[in-house]
């Protein structure tokens, strides 16, 4: 029992996670939640949530889906590079002059393969055979 109480606590702490600054955007449709928030620790990150209205037609009813991005003190610079890089782009319709940075390889270790469960699929495997019409 005392292990149960634990893990809710944990996740209780988790989604309370301190909220230190807030900004929202509406724009059209969509509304963007830029969110700064502190671990326990106080290390800084940031949240950014595009959250669209939609109207379910089977309900009845509108909802909202969310769409959630982290985006961590270190990759700040880069993600920065690359937004103005890609806004530049489409205002100018030319490549910014700074080159394109070198991307970094990722090397998966055997913890990644622990915690992540996925499946390898080939599209070859999905005949017209398995469709319903």
């Amino acid at each position: 029992m005392e292990e149960n109480e634990k893990v809710d606590r944990d996740r209780d702490r988790d989604r309370d996670k301190e909220e230190i600054f807030s900004r929202t955007v509406r724009a059209g449709k969509r509304t963007y939640f830029f969110d700064v928030k502190a671990t326990i620790a106080d290390e800084r990150y940031l949240t950014i949530t595009e959250s669209k209205r939609r109207f379910n037609n089977e309900q009845g009813k509108f909802f909202y889906e969310k769409h959630k991005l982290f985006l961590y003190r270190e990759d700040f610079e880069k993600f920065n590079n690359g937004l103005s890089d890609a806004i530049e782009f489409i205002q100018t319709g030319k490549a910014p002059d700074r080159p394109e940075p070198e991307q970094e390889e990722y090397h998966h270790t055997s913890e990644d393969h622990e915690t992540s469960k996925h499946t390898d699929i080939s599209f070859d495997d999905l005949s017209s055979d398995t469709i319903e019409k």
